[in-house]
């Protein structure tokens, strides 16, 4: 049996529950996993009053941590800068380390990885992607000898739950206000709601997948806070449900990275996961597509993505996790790619306003697969929702301004339809 001594940086909600885990759970993680956690030294730079921990040094400089004799650091204290000098001081120590960091390893990857391997150890971060979900380690090992084409899901827990409450009717404040209650959604969501924390994730496993760098060239990153009660009940008369969709393919030699709300078809994998859950698929060439879920935040399932990890690093003999590819990974120009989209236009209700809305379109030569008059909202103003034939992104922008020049028109939305 393996024996690692673990120093814990931080001492919030994660770290507290990887203590309690790893004293509570000591029997099971022995016998299922072949190792006895021993936990050295905790970084704090103050108490937690959830949790008191027995026979443990306590470090007030987080820093001082990797001077003890440990095999392995936990970073669990967030954030990039601190983070990311903290780690590279823990590697250059000979110190393994373990994270659930993704902003860190979104940022500085690169350089991280490049750092462990030139001092001989290793980085493992299974659980800053989807929690203790196991998606890190299926495509570096598991998944090695495919060619993997594509890799698209809901990466961001907090996303899907509001998104889930809407499709049954609820609002979109009210269901923030819940998610932060619940505690799915910090007291400033920004970073869930506006879709950079789906974007880290998809960046993070694009890199493992498609060889891109860590940090990424910029991609196309929008967040959920346009989205409408209406659309959905608009979307499902379509056969439609709305996700948040994190996007990585491979297309032709160059890979394209995406991270937008979505239409998707209701009867697919993807569209039935409610909730908090995360949902992953996975294109290869070997195996065919994959489907993964699971809870995609939390203590114990953060936790768990930890102690999966340590488990990992005291029955590997590999020296390092394998960084991305040194060769330069270019991404798809997002104005070049083709969508089908939904718009929602409210509009006078007056003759002539349906022919002034196609002809912005004609004149763009954009098609129109479906358009629909819906029922009458208030002051004479009534909805009108259109589902269009794909056109390049390039002229969405010019579309929407075109419209919303009609002296007839009060207000323009839009949303990408993902197609198989």
């Amino acid at each position: 049996m393996s024996t690692l001594k673990i120093g814990i940086c931080g001492w919030g909600n994660v770290a507290t529950g990887l203590y309690k885990i790893a004293k509570n759970n000591i029997e099971s993680i022995k016998k299922q996993g072949n190792l006895d956690i021993e936990i050295v030294v905790i970084g704090a730079r103050r108490d937690n009053p959830n949790c008191k921990p027995e026979n443990v040094i306590i470090e007030r400089d987080i820093f001082n941590v990797v001077n003890h004799d440990i095999d392995v650091m936990v970073e669990l204290i967030g954030g990039v800068d601190v983070a990311k000098d903290l780690i590279l001081k823990a590697l250059k120590k000979k110190k393994h380390v373990v994270t659930a960091n993704k902003a860190v390893i979104y940022n500085h990857g690169d350089e991280i990885f490049a750092c462990a391997k030139e001092n001989g150890v290793k980085v493992l971060f299974e659980s800053s992607v989807c929690a203790g979900t196991p998606i890190i380690k299926l495509l570096t090992e598991e998944l090695s000898a495919n060619k993997i084409s594509k890799i698209s899901g809901m990466l961001n827990g907090t996303s899907n739950f509001i998104l889930s409450n809407m499709e049954d009717g609820a609002e979109f404040q009210s269901t923030l206000e819940l998610a932060q209650k619940e505690g799915y959604a910090e007291p400033d969501p920004s970073f869930d709601i506006e879709g950079m924390d789906a974007a880290h994730k998809i960046g993070i496993l694009s890199s493992l997948a498609l060889g891109t760098s860590l940090p990424p060239d910029d991609f196309y990153v929008q967040g959920i806070t346009n989205i409408k009660k209406i659309d959905f009940k608009y979307a499902d008369e379509m056969g439609y449900t709305i996700k948040h969709l994190a996007v990585a393919e491979q297309n032709s030699k160059e890979v394209v990275l995406r991270a937008h709300p979505v239409l998707i078809a209701k009867d697919s994998y993807l569209a039935n996961l409610k909730s908090v859950r995360n949902g992953i698929e996975v294109e290869t060439d070997l195996l065919g597509t994959l489907h993964l879920a699971g809870s995609g935040a939390g203590q114990e399932s953060t936790a768990s993505g930890i102690i999966s990890d340590l488990v990992h690093l005291a029955n590997s003999s590999e020296e390092h996790l394998k960084a991305a590819s040194n060769e330069k990974v270019i991404l798809s120009e997002f104005l070049n790619l083709t969508f089908q989209y939904y718009f929602y236009i409210e509009a006078e209700d007056i003759p002539g306003v349906m022919a002034s809305i196609t002809s912005v379109f004609a004149d763009k030569s954009v098609g129109l697969e479906t358009i629909v008059q819906k029922e009458n909202l208030d002051e004479n103003f009534v909805p009108i929702v259109i589902i269009t034939d794909p056109f390049k992104e390039q002229d969405h922008s010019n579309l929407i301004e075109n419209l919303e020049k009609l002296d007839s028109i009060k207000s323009v939305r839009t949303i990408r339809i993902e197609q198989d």
